[in-house]
């Protein structure tokens, strides 16, 4: 039985297009994801919610909250705990307002899209309930970018919990995807007090589910996924608790996996490095295999 590897149909085409030189690679754009994690019996259940059939990009596929970066975050001052900006942008590879502007975006985009948010009045709190009326008028503003993430987090009073975090991997879309992002993926627990709901639009449901029975799912293809949703559930499955995948994350590799596409024998194969469950063989005029 096929697997429930995310795959598009104009992808061979578009292969032999970069490879003869008729296509140029979009410019990836930073974004970041959050894998928020919760404890259940023995294993740390993970918020995944299912992209929109219609959705140009995934449509179908099951991920986690993620999206892109705003630059306006890059350099404004915010009320920020944890590790600097300056590890921050270490452990990123990246500089100090990207850094800064990518861990922001993580933040507002576990708010945007599942209701949480990892931030308080201090250096050590969070916030409570975050359903009331006030609060989806903020994050109604926030995802229609009418004010930035540093803006909402000023206006609030809030102070952004990087300590809540945990960079654990980073991946890049293939060059001949025409949607292109170089995305960093955390690791975060959800806080005490608060509890996710399906607030995004690009999202028909949502589901908290322990890596292993999603990984499982997806093995019998009753789950579609993109790869790095898939690989980093396989990750998951030998943590007990969500604290432990949060003090694993300091010692994740973050060098970007980039998908890599070659002839050989007459076929196109498609590879991600380091991760060969994903390798795709693809007869000239034919389906992969």
């Amino acid at each position: 039985m096929a697997n429930g590897q995310w795959y598009p149909p104009e992808w061979p085409d578009r292969i032999r297009a970069l490879a003869e030189g008729r296509l140029t690679p979009v410019v990836p754009k930073r974004a970041a994801t959050v894998m928020l994690l919760k404890d259940t019996d023995g294993t740390p259940a993970v918020h995944m919610l299912r992209r929109r059939a219609s959705m140009a990009f995934a449509g179908g596929a099951y991920a986690y909250p993620g999206g892109g970066v705003d630059p306006r975050d890059d350099d404004r001052q915010i009320r920020w705990t944890g590790p600097t900006r300056a590890w921050w942008a270490s452990r990123l590879g990246v500089d100090e307002t990207s850094a800064q502007a990518i861990v922001c975006a993580a933040v507002r985009e576990t708010y945007e899209e599942a209701g949480v948010l990892l931030a308080g009045p201090t250096p050590d709190s969070v916030v409570g309930d975050t359903t009331g009326d006030d609060w989806e008028a903020d994050r109604e503003a926030l995802v229609a970018r009418d004010v930035s993430f540093a803006e909402f987090l000023e206006r609030r009073g809030l102070v952004l919990r990087s300590d809540l975090l945990g960079a654990w991997t980073r991946w890049i879309t293939p060059e001949f995807e025409p949607r292109r992002y170089d995305t960093w993926f955390f690791v975060a627990a959800l806080p005490k007090g608060q509890r996710t709901r399906n607030a995004s639009t690009e999202a028909d449901s949502t589901v908290w589910i322990s890596p292993g029975e999603a990984a499982d799912a997806y093995d019998k293809g009753d789950l579609l996924m993109m790869p790095p949703t898939i690989a980093t559930l396989r990750q998951l499955r030998s943590y007990a608790t969500a604290a432990d995948a949060l003090a694993a994350a300091p010692g994740r590799d973050l060098a970007p996996v980039l998908a890599q596409a070659r002839l050989e024998d007459g076929e196109l194969v498609l590879s991600w490095p380091g991760h060969d469950e994903f390798t795709k063989h693809i007869p000239t005029g034919g389906a992969p295999a």
